[in-house]
């Protein structure tokens, strides 16, 4: 390829693939970053596209770009409501549950592979962290969900662990090229990468509140671009004050999509779109960067390393993870099954050749295989699993509301969708008998896949979606009257 003309061409064929192949992805239900996987593979040097490509430093930029950007929109998605009572069992699994689990992998490692310990444990970092999107993709092509609090508890492991594996990799690295590093120095970097992350992720997503409120920007079109630079610049000026700059984007992308600020919605539709648009182009280059003629030499014990991490080493780390926590053996199981490998695993594959560290392809092509084993293996018997455990639930409808409600800080006033469950005490009642605070209106109702213009004569039912537009005590007051209460998030829907 060299015209201009003929890269643009493959770019467009390659994203429209991708697009295809996520459609695919629900009929077919698995999760669909390996289509897009194979996709680059089969566009590869050796697959029919025929694209000669071996950059592995490319590889890792494009990997970190695209990681910023899907963990911010992750974070902007993440409704901390629920997630703040799981928070504790979160940052558990994605701090001890990652460590057991990359030791208990990386020692499997030298087992069968021969590697030194530190060899060993840098395999076992690598493949530490879990994907939780490719879980959902798989349960909402089947048209279900998962019980209690089990959803909440894996979107915060997946956006929190990914900092962790990245730290245990680059630490291990530095041991591995640098063996006289002191792992004084080591512990030291892991505090002040998980403060400064921190810190830096909270106080820069305070900011961008503000900044967006504020600017009054003339243009619509400029919002986004505005909330992609905060993304970059979260990332970027956390990594050069030595922070976990990952840690800090999905932190600012939490506490901006917990909050009010002008154009939210359009905003978060927006980074949910660049989100798949970063998926697609990570995992297809990612499948350009594979040989499938060096995979076929460690398929055995590829496999056998992906067994161990599925079925001793990530049930292990969950199992000490939540040791204390207040949950039934079948909880544990369901989410030691659902830990599939994704996308940072074969990202961070690509660390130790950009690092210098002999024989990198080792790295990436075990990697490869146990990610591939995983999503086929562990993604196609989802569903199955949690129906034997008795936690699999009704997929909730989702609607996405036609407009949107823009204060711009002149209000406390904002739009919040109610749910009314099957047992709700208004269920069957009309509008005008539900003795709504008269702060709060019921701006529209959704229904099955369309919107009622609600009257004071419309009929509530279970499963409908009201869109109330209400200050934060008139919301909370009509979620009481529906039978909604904080303590459905409560620790208690996670026991037997």
């Amino acid at each position: 390829m060299n015209s201009l003309e003929q890269v643009l061409m493959a770019v467009a064929i390659l994203l429209m693939a991708g697009i295809a192949a996520s459609k695919a992805s629900h009929r077919l239900g698995i999760p669909a970053l390996l289509l897009f996987l194979l996709i680059g593979m089969v566009a590869g040097s050796e697959g029919i596209g025929g694209i000669p490509f071996d950059d592995s430093r490319m590889t890792q930029a494009v990997g970190i770009v695209s990681l910023t950007f899907i963990l911010f929109a992750g974070g902007l998605e993440t409704n901390w409501k629920q997630v703040r009572v799981v928070a504790w069992r979160g940052l558990s699994l994605s701090t001890i549950g990652v460590l057991c689990t990359a030791v208990l992998a990386g020692g499997a490692s030298v087992w069968l592979l021969g590697f030194s310990w530190l060899e060993g444990m840098l395999l076992g970092a690598i493949m530490s962290s879990t994907d939780a999107a490719a879980v959902f993709s798989v349960l909402r092509s089947r048209g279900a969900s998962l019980k209690g609090n089990t959803k909440p508890l894996l979107e915060l492991e997946s956006g929190s662990n990914d900092p962790m594996a990245v730290f245990l990799t680059m630490a291990l690295i530095r041991l591995v090229t640098q063996p006289d590093s002191p792992i004084l120095d080591l512990l030291g970097m892991f505090v002040l990468q998980f403060l400064v992350g921190s810190a830096m992720g909270y106080g820069l997503g305070r900011v961008s509140i503000l900044v967006l409120n504020r600017i009054k920007l003339e243009t619509e079109g400029l919002y986004p671009v505005l909330t992609l630079s905060v993304a970059l610049l979260t990332y970027s000026l956390t990594s050069l004050l030595h922070g976990n700059g990952f840690l800090a984007a999905y932190v600012a992308g939490i506490v901006m999509g917990n909050s009010e600020f002008i154009h939210r919605r359009s905003l978060i539709r927006f980074h949910d779109g660049l989100s798949w648009l970063m998926q697609i182009a990570m995992f297809v280059v990612l499948g350009l960067l594979v040989y499938p003629s060096r995979l076929v030499p460690v398929a055995g014990v590829g496999f056998l390393i992906a067994a161990i991490l599925m079925f001793v080493a990530r049930p292990v780390g969950v199992f000490i993870s939540l040791l204390f926590a207040r949950m039934g053996v079948r909880h544990k199981l369901l989410i030691s099954w659902v830990g599939l490998r994704g996308a940072v695993p074969i990202v961070l594959a690509t660390f130790p050749a950009v690092a210098g560290v002999p024989n990198p392809n080792a790295y990436f092509d075990i990697v490869f295989f146990v990610v591939l084993a995983s999503v086929l293996f562990q993604g196609t018997t989802l569903t199955l699993v949690a129906d034997w455990l008795r936690l699999r639930g009704p997929l909730t409808r989702k609607f996405d509301s036609p407009f949107e409600y823009v204060s711009r800080g002149i209000s406390r006033n904002d739009l919040v969708d109610i749910l009314i469950p099957k047992n709700s005490p208004v269920a069957g009642c009309q509008i005008v008998d539900m003795n709504l605070p008269k702060s709060a209106l019921v701006v529209l109702v959704g229904r099955n896949d369309e919107f009622i213009v609600p009257r004071g004569s419309t009929v509530v039912e279970p499963g409908d979606l009201m869109l109330i537009l209400g200050e934060d005590n008139a919301v909370q007051t009509v979620r009481e009257l529906v039978g909604l209460t904080d303590e459905d998030a409560s620790e208690d829907s996670l026991e037997e």
